[in-house]
């Protein structure tokens, strides 16, 4: 496929394509303080800043979709809106969080540079239409039950109220009771649709609802599955990272631990610039 078929996307000074260098979107789970959030944001910045690799920060200020009632959420919508806003002030790199209602999208659009629909949301056509309303780039998750090929009726949705600053982001496939599998075809599939392709290499490890109360995973696979899609050759990376993943309030077990980043990441740089060499002539 040629790569002038691919859309590019323009971000804190970078650009998102699936032919050009990737794009990591890393961060805590949650945002779980203001220290918290900005302490990871400025180390991720300057591991990303010694490898030249753009850096995009992602946190949670609600986690909606917790296994259990009594699961920790976050700091709610209005603290972490700050929290986000002074991140990307004082760290200087784009923002990125979810939604997950129609009434929080016009406020997050206001501080945050990407607006993300979960993946167990992509298919609330309210949500995105007034996601893609708000202008800013959208990042949609597969469902764990859709097919590749079905998200280009999400891309759809948004181009009927003018927005194309779409990213598509594989997060695993249901494969059973609490398991999810990564079908790596679906790289290939969702970039048919034009859109910059994210692949999110800490939820396809996820095992939901496995604990009981919580989802379980196993982070010694990220790197593994991160290695084969960057093979494949995407537009961008997500990973979520903490300093004491077994501690945190949600998604520990999938999390990288933040002392782990930059030796992986020297890793995923260099067979990106391999991968993209033999694909688009150039690194």
């Amino acid at each position: 496929m040629s790569a002038d078929f691919y859309k590019k996307i323009d971000v804190g000074g970078f650009t998102i394509a699936n032919d050009k260098p990737f794009v990591l979107i890393a961060g805590p789970c949650q945002i779980e303080s203001e220290d918290h959030s900005l302490f990871i944001a400025e180390k991720l910045a300057k591991i990303c800043s010694k490898l030249n690799i753009p850096f995009i920060f992602k946190a949670s200020y609600d986690k909606a979709n917790r296994t259990s009632v009594s699961g920790q959420r976050g700091v709610g919508l209005e603290k972490g809106i700050e929290i986000l806003a002074k991140i990307k002030t004082d760290i200087g790199c784009p923002v990125l969080t979810d939604v997950h209602e129609r009434e929080q999208c016009k406020l997050v659009s206001k501080v945050v540079d990407l607006i993300q629909i979960p993946a167990f949301l992509c298919r609330q056509t309210d949500l995105i239409l007034e996601a893609g309303k708000t202008g800013n780039i959208i990042n949609i998750k597969k469902g764990q039950f859709l097919a590749p090929w079905d998200m280009g009726n999400i891309v759809e949705k948004l181009a009927s109220v003018g927005n194309y600053n779409v990213l598509l982001t594989e997060r695993g496939t249901s494969f059973g009771y609490n398991t999810l599998v990564c079908d790596m075809r679906s790289l290939t599939q969702m970039a048919d649709t034009g859109c910059p392709i994210v692949f999110d290499a800490t939820h396809s490890v996820q095992q939901p609802g496995a604990l009981g109360g919580a989802s379980g995973g196993d982070r010694s696979f990220v790197p593994v599955l991160a290695r084969a899609a960057i093979a494949v050759g995407v537009a961008s990376l997500f990973i979520e990272t903490h300093d004491d993943p077994d501690k945190a309030p949600s998604d520990g077990p999938n999390m990288l631990r933040l002392d782990d980043m930059e030796q992986v990441l020297s890793q995923f740089k260099k067979i990106d610039e391999v991968t993209k060499a033999n694909l688009y002539g150039k690194s």
